[in-house]
């Protein structure tokens, strides 16, 4: 098939190619001459025209109707010395697809017409009752020529197609990007909301520390110092981890300044999941959660991209499964150094054979890799769908 839709203008190695079929055509022409009718066996000079007439094949590709154009003039004294008549027919046949298959149909027609012109006009003037089987058999290279006109169709509609799909891809890979990108950006707000109330409370904290030093120094409380100055190297160590693992993903986006002029809330987390449980409760679906928080402090992006992947996977199971959806939210400890997040549903998962591809999920998982963690998403094999999400937990008092 690669073959038969491949323009013959542009495939490899073309005069090799053509030199073997004018050899072919040539000797089918000789075994023809010698069989077909051996009554009008060519002569010397004869086989010579013969034989020569098969020679423009070999650029037959290069300029077609000029390699047919030099064939006329040996083809045309053949039949004027009455030769064996079928014997030039493959090479003719040959010729006059070539000159269908890579020209317009207006052209085609033409060259068809003027062919059996001069070639009834020579044998008529001959032998009339050679002209007249000649003229019956002349429906062949009518039917060589619509098969030129038809496969030059045909590969021009497959052309077509092959450029539809490939503009296709290429768009959707850019929508793809593009999704990411916006994906990343949402990231960075989030981060950015993380280091401004990192920042506000360090500088509360230091200040609370500071006025103990300086307002009342005679009723210094050093365990209350030594605390706020550990939940300040806390607050930092924090910051710094989530700020490295972040940029990890962000290192090729640069957000607009417009971006940041949005009104921008605090890091949502795992005290928000009711809130999403409620919204898609009221859209039709029955949820079922159930979250046991892990024990110690857990960082807000970790808390954060736990709740958008819960978001993002209740939003796709009303989508695609609609009203009445039954969904699973489970968020708990896994060996005590992540967090498991398992969302389930009965309904059909997002549909394999649609028009575009979602990108739900890719920005699921780039919430999970913001992290250091991994994401999965499927359908599962008893029916329904199935997002598991395992992010690191950062233990307080750890250095990164």
């Amino acid at each position: 098939m690669a073959v038969v839709n491949r323009d013959p203008m542009e495939a490899p190695h073309k005069t090799r190619t053509d030199a073997l079929v004018a050899v072919g055509a040539g000797a089918l022409s000789v075994v023809l001459a010698l069989l077909a009718d051996p009554a009008r066996s060519p002569d010397a000079l004869g086989w010579a025209l013969l034989l020569a007439s098969a020679v423009p094949l070999v650029w037959r590709r290069r300029n077609p109707l000029l390699a047919l154009l030099a064939m006329i003039p040996l083809l045309a004294p053949y039949h004027a010395l009455d030769n064996a008549h079928t014997a030039p027919i493959p090479q003719t046949w040959i010729m006059l697809y070539t000159v269908a298959v890579t020209g317009r149909p207006l052209r085609t027609v033409l060259t068809g017409i003027g062919v059996l012109s001069v070639m009834l006009t020579v044998v008529l003037s001959i032998d009339a009752h050679q002209g007249l089987e000649l003229l019956r058999i002349s429906g062949w290279v009518v039917a060589v020529l619509f098969c030129g006109v038809d496969m030059r169709v045909y590969r021009q509609y497959m052309a077509s197609v092959l450029d539809r799909a490939e503009r296709a891809e290429h768009t959707r890979e850019e929508e793809a990007r593009r999704r990411v990108a916006e994906e990343r950006l949402r990231i960075a707000r989030d981060l950015h909301d993380l280091l401004a109330h990192s920042i506000t409370l360090i500088g509360v904290q230091t200040s609370v520390a500071s006025h103990i030093l300086t307002v009342d120094p005679d009723r210094l409380d050093r365990r209350a110092i030594a605390a706020s100055l550990e939940d300040i190297a806390d607050t930092c160590r924090e910051a710094r981890a989530e700020l490295r693992t972040t940029l990890e993903v962000l290192r090729d986006v640069r957000p607009d300044r417009s971006d940041r002029d949005e009104a921008e809330g605090p890091l949502p987390g795992l005290a928000s999941l009711p809130a999403l449980v409620r919204a898609a409760e009221a859209a039709g679906a029955r949820v079922d959660l159930a979250v046991r928080e892990p024990a110690g402090r857990l960082a807000p992006a970790t808390g954060a991209a736990a709740y958008r992947i819960v978001q993002e996977s209740l939003t796709n199971a009303v989508r695609h499964a609609g009203t009445g959806v039954r969904v699973s939210v489970a968020v708990a400890p896994d060996g005590g150094s992540a967090l498991r997040v398992t969302v389930t549903d009965d309904g059909a998962g997002p549909p394999k054979d649609g028009p575009t591809p979602g990108f739900g999920i890719v920005g699921m998982r780039e919430r999970a890799r913001s992290t250091g963690g991994t994401l999965d998403a499927g359908p599962r094999a008893g029916g329904g769908f199935e997002v598991l999400a395992l992010l690191p937990l950062q233990e307080k008092g750890t250095a990164p």
